[in-house]
Order: structure tokens, then sequence, then C-alpha cells
């Protein structure tokens, strides 16, 4: 029995440097509890309450919008696009993560990571619908 391999050249990009920022992401928040010696809840530390909930924003969005870029990279939308969607989401969690991380919490990647995260799950959750009932 011969195997066809479903070849995709976009997503698994993304996927890929996400799943490494999410490493990373974890990486912290258990390098905070080792320097505590705190493994459930936070503590009261404020440090690692701010970790956990960078790595917990990460977790909630990451999934559920590379499954919409993915659907629409399987159902024929645009290369250029796909690529599109996959970048700009991945420098919205970059940026936000990286904005939440920061003591002072500068607003400016805080709010422009979570506008590209927006603008991404809008545009792959539209472009998926259309691309199945056209």
């Amino acid at each position: 029995m011969q195997q066809t391999a479903l070849l995709l050249s976009a997503t698994p990009i993304y996927a890929g440097i996400l799943g490494l920022v999410y490493l990373f992401l974890s990486f912290r928040v258990v390098s905070r509890r080792k320097s505590l010696q705190q493994a459930l809840g936070d503590g009261g530390d404020k440090e690692l309450l701010r970790r956990q909930r960078v790595h917990g924003n990460f977790a909630e969005y990451v999934p559920l919008v590379l499954i919409l870029i993915l659907m629409c990279e399987l159902q024929g939308a645009p290369l250029l696009l796909v690529h599109a969607l996959g970048l700009a989401f991945t420098i919205g969690r970059i940026s936000h993560a990286y904005g939440v991380s920061q003591p002072k919490e500068p607003l400016v990647f805080r709010m422009s990571g979570m506008m590209l995260t927006f603008a991404t799950l809008t545009i792959s959750a539209v472009t998926g619908i259309v691309l199945a009932v056209v």
C-alpha cells in the first residue's frame, strides 16, 4: 500500500516557531517556581503570576489560531495569505508575551500583540468559512 504525504509548506514553520516560544515561556515559569520553591500556585509572588499569565495567554490563543491557519492552507488559500497570517500571528504573540513580561508593561507591545492576534483570528476564521462554502 502506497502512502501519500500531505505537503504543507507554511503552517509547520509557524507552528514550530510558536512551539519553541512556548517552550521558552514554560522554562521561565519553571525557573521562577524553582527559585521560589513554589510547586503550585503563585505563592503571592507577582513575578511568578506574571510569568504564569504570559504562558497561559499564549497557550489559550496559539492552538486555535494555528488550527484556523492550517484549515486555510488545507483549503487552498493563497500561500501568501497563509504566510501573512502566520507571520502576523507569530509577531503578535511574541510582542504580547514581551510586553506583559515587563514589570512596567509597555502597553504598545501588549496592545499591538493583541491587535495582531485578534486580526489573525478573525481573518483566518472568516477565510476558512468562505473557502468552505464557496
